[in-house]
């Protein structure tokens, strides 16, 4: 359970380095900022269900 909170937490950080992104104007990077969060929340909540 504890790999579910470390990879949402870290997800969570990738989401914040794409809203950093996107305020200074840097689409390019927080677009793979929001690609690489949500592959990381994905592989959380594959690892979720397959604890349930």
């Amino acid at each position: 359970m504890r790999q579910v909170f470390i990879r949402g937490i870290i997800s969570l950080v990738w989401f914040a380095v794409a809203i950093i992104n996107g305020i200074s104007g840097k689409l390019e990077n927080a677009a793979l900022s929001v690609l690489v969060g949500c592959v990381i929340l994905y592989s959380a909540y594959t690892a979720w269900k397959k604890r349930r």
